[in-house]
This record gives C-alpha cells, structure tokens and sequence, in this order.
C-alpha cells in the first residue's frame, strides 16, 4: 500500500472537495464535506481495497489522511 495511491482513493470518495486540497496532512474531519456518511465510505474503502477492518473509534482518532493510512496499514 502506498501513501499516494491511497490520498487519491480517499480523495475520490468525496464528491464535491477538489481532490487538490486532499494531501497526506489534510485534517480530514475539517473538510466542508466531512460528515458520518464519509466516514462510512472511508470504512468501506478501507475494506474493500485493502480487505482491512477499521471502526468508526478508530477512524475519529486520525486526524490526517496519513493518520488513517497508517491505521489502515497497521492492520
């Protein structure tokens, strides 16, 4: 799992934040789009692209994207 490849995938689940203002050290939770429904896309992400299990805990607790790519990678 590369960090790039996944701020792309975790860019492209938003529909309306231009994928330019989402980088490893985005603080995701404060994106205008940010909502629970996200974080049910980010989960599903995580999932079914790295057949990793995370909760919606876990993912409150990153604050960046890095944070949850290397949640996601620790799994």
């Amino acid at each position: 799992m590369d960090l790039n490849e996944f701020v792309t995938s975790f860019a492209d689940q938003f529909d309306e934040t231009d994928p330019e203002e989402i980088q490893a050290e985005t603080r995701f939770h404060d994106l205008d789009e940010w909502s629970s429904l996200m974080g049910m896309s980010v989960i599903a992400l995580a999932k079914t692209e790295y057949g990793k299990t995370i909760t919606g805990k876990e993912l409150r607790e990153c604050v960046s994207v890095e944070d949850v790519f290397n949640l996601i990678a620790s799994k």
